[in-house]
This record gives structure tokens, C-alpha cells and sequence, in this order.
């Protein structure tokens, strides 16, 4: 199955290091964010990308076009006049990828509608470029084919920063930190959508997020596949700062390309 990656944003709130490159391409553990969510779908299987790229989309292509000078040993020789480049210890992906320059100020909604020739007409995942996560991705595609609907998106519930009071008659009669039950479900991505989705999706100022999704969830078509685990995204500075934090202990939850594969279905 071809998954369908959005990365073509601003990524305004980390304005820090997405004024040099798009938001996706900043790194955790020495690679791109989006190659880590690459990384995660390749572990179940799914070797077939198409990238949704639209602010310095250049950026992208170019790091694709020389992955192995990005992840190879190489060799120049100059000496006969000729730039001749050998390549050692290649460590290229089995991945297909293609880049769609899919437009600067292009909503998400209309990104995804921009890649309708590329996904064709079959079954797809799609996901933000921004945002890891341990969800056994098989089983996801599982529970999306046992519903029979046209959506199904992964839902998490995050943690929260703020105590909680128990209040009665005014009266303060506890106090705890917030954990993951005191919050509503969010929308994490990790999403698998039927080519039916494309009839919902009416040009570049179309968001995704909002009547798309809305109409699905009236008409009962959008489902909502809950995971426990671990999901992070990366909107700030701090939020990357974790990210690479848990990689230099090892205790990345998403890493999983080091374990054994499970089955593919």
C-alpha cells in the first residue's frame, strides 16, 4: 500500500530551524523526522511514499536525489580529470518515493487531492510529516478493513501539563496532576483512507481536518482506531529536544527497524 505523507507546511512554531528547511526535514537522531515516520512504515511493509511537499520542496528532492551521499561512504576521484564518486557500504532504502511539489499556500486537504493521480484508485495510508508513533500499523489497516468505512484515523489522548482539582462547595478536596484520561482524543494521523475520499476534497483552500472529516463523521464513514502507546509530534524546539533525547538513550518507542519484522499482512 502507498503511503501518503503531508510536508508541506511552514512549520511556524519552530520557526528556529524551518526557516532553513521544510518542517519535516528537521532532524532527530542525525535523519529527518520524516524519515523516521518512513522508517516506521517500511517496518510493516509499506515501501511505496508519496510526499505532499510545497515550502522549500526543493529541500526534499535534493535530499532524496543524493541519499547516498547523505547515508553512504563515497569516494571522489579527480584524478583523471573526471568526477568519479564510488560508493561504499550503500545503505539505500527498498523505498519508492515521489515528491509532488503540491504548492506553497495549498491547505492539507488539497494537498492530499494534488496526489489523486499518483495513489490512484485503491486503499492508502496518510499521515503528517511531524509526528512519531509506535501503533502497529498492520493491525490499524486491520481494524480499517474490518469497519467498511472510508476513514479510520488513529486517536490518541495526551497527557496534560496542569493540575486537576476536585472541587466541592468551593472547597479544594484534591489535587493531582493531569494523566492521559483527563484529556479528549486527539487526532493523531497515522489515517487509512479509501479513494472515496477524494470526492470530499474540492480544491487547494480545502483543510482536511475540518469538512472533509466533519461530513465523514455525520455520515458515520469516519472511524477511530484508539492507541495506547506512544505518539509525539514535533511543534516546538522542546518537543524536538525530547525526541532527541530519547534516541540518544535508546528508548525511542518508535524505533523499531532494529527488532524483528512482524508479520506483513
Amino acid at each position: 500500500m502507498k503511503v501518503v505523507l503531508l510536508a508541506g507546511g511552514f512549520g511556524s512554531r519552530i520557526s528556529e530551524e524551518s526557516v532553513f528547511k521544510p518542517k519535516p526535514m528537521i532532524e532527530i537522531g542525525g535523519m529527518p523526522i520524516l524519515w523516521h515516520i518512513m522508517k516506521e512504515y517500511a517496518y510493516y511493509g509499506h515501501n511505496e511514499f508519496i510526499i505532499c511537499a510545497g515550502y522549500k520542496q526543493e529541500f526534499i528532492k535534493e535530499w532524496f536525489a543524493n541519499y547516498f551521499l547523505h547515508n553512504s561512504d563515497v569516494s571522489f576521484d579527480f584524478r583523471s580529470g573526471k568526477n568519479e564518486m564510488t560508493v561504499h557500504h550503500n545503505h539505500l532504502e527498498p523505498w519508492k518515493v515521489t515528491v509532488v511539489d503540491t504548492g506553497y499556500n495549498t491547505m492539507t486537504g488539497g494537498r492530499i487531492k494534488r496526489v489523486q493521480e499518483y495513489v490512484g484508485d485503491e486503499t492508502f495510508f496518510m499521515t503528517y510529516g511531524d509526528g512519531v508513533c509506535d501503533v502497529d500499523i498492520n493491525k490499524l489497516l486491520e481494524f480499517h478493513k474490518s469497519r467498511g468505512k472510508i476513514a479510520t484515523l488513529t486517536a490518541v489522548k495526551m497527557k496534560q501539563e496542569k493540575g486537576v482539582l476536585d472541587i466541592e462547595g468551593g472547597a479544594v478536596k484534591s489535587f493531582r496532576e493531569k494523566n492521559s484520561m483527563d484529556g479528549a482524543p486527539i487526532n493523531a494521523g497515522y489515517m487509512v483512507l479509501e479513494p472515496a475520499i477524494f470526492d470530499l476534497l474540492d480544491g487547494d483552500t480545502c483543510i482536511f481536518e475540518r469538512k472533509p472529516l466533519e461530513t465523514l463523521a455525520t455520515k458515520g464513514e469516519l472511524m477511530s482506531y484508539i492507541h495506547e502507546g506512544f505518539w509525539q509530534c514535533m511543534d516546538n524546539i522542546r518537543e524536538k529536544n525530547m525526541l532527541d533525547k530519547l534516541l540518544q538513550e535508546d528508548k525511542a518507542p518508535w524505533k523499531k527497524w532494529e527488532r524483528s519484522v512482524p508479520n506483513v499482512l
